[in-house]
């Protein structure tokens, strides 16, 4: 049973929320320094009982106010939805930089209606920024609108990067990033996919790209670059449209000529 297209911005005004509650769950857990910390697919890719508690909550709380909508949660959690609307949800992005305390991770929460992004909401939790997008609407960051940067030449961009997991994965990023490097201002990890995204979307960075990332690490932090003004390309690598390239609408074109060429090289 498909229903009347959803509202983007009464969507937006629920995973807003849903990130603020998220987010303070977070913060008090970081506070009272209790995290226990397991691994996942791999030794460097963690996990926490935050992160699963977090990715609880928010999916109860979905249960509750919609529940004819799809979930499907970074921790494994997945419903099949009846309503055309499917939750994507990563309750810590930037999982390595919470255990370390470092600050730089955030609860993001998109909500897809058909096959598009309808909002999406990325809260820095660290930071209190608070990045969102409805449909149609723009993008914000802590309710002022942002937009990305009008920067045209490659050689002097600032472009955010991430890496993954598995070892050969990260050899052939990490070959990439020889031929990127050369060709760019300098590159920036910061651990994050979505806040990447955001930061291409409110000019901290000119662009982004990525190979191996995840819908849910991904999904809101599109849609709010798209709002605040940039493009958003998919391109093929560890498997097919498994990189994300976003900047402002000049760059993208050379970038993505650039990473076609490092990426298969």
């Amino acid at each position: 049973m498909v229903t009347e297209p959803p509202d983007p911005h009464a969507l937006l005004s629920l995973a807003v929320a849903l990130a603020e509650e998220a987010g303070a769950v977070i913060a008090t857990r970081l506070s009272g320094g209790r995290v226990r910390v397991d691994t996942k697919s791999s030794v460097v890719d963690l996990v926490t009982d935050v992160d699963r508690a977090v990715e609880a909550l928010i999916v109860e709380r979905l249960r509750a106010e919609r529940p004819a909508d799809g979930v499907v949660g970074e921790e494994g959690a997945e419903r099949d939805g009846e309503s055309g609307v499917r939750w994507l949800i990563d309750p810590i992005d930037g999982t390595t930089n919470f255990v370390y305390g470092v600050p730089a991770f955030a609860v993001s929460i998109c909500a897809v209606a058909g096959d598009e992004p309808a909002a999406g909401v990325v809260l820095d939790v660290p930071r209190g920024e608070r990045f969102a997008a409805a449909r149609g609407g723009g993008a914000t960051r802590n309710g002022e609108r942002i937009g990305v940067t009008s920067k045209a030449e490659l050689p002097t961009a600032l472009l955010g990067t991430g890496f993954g997991y598995d070892a050969a994965h990260r050899a052939r990023q990490a070959r990439a990033l020889q031929r990127v490097l050369p060709a760019v201002r300098d590159i920036r990890r910061g651990g994050s996919a979505a806040l990447d995204l955001c930061w291409v979307a409110c000019g901290r960075l000119d662009a982004y790209y990525e190979d191996g990332v995840q819908p849910w690490d991904t999904a809101a932090g599109e849609l709010i670059v798209r709002e605040a003004g940039g493009r958003v390309a998919r391109m093929d690598g560890a498997r097919p449209g498994s990189v994300v390239v976003a900047s402002g609408p000049a760059l993208l074109d050379p970038l993505t000529r650039l990473l076609a060429e490092a990426l298969h090289a």
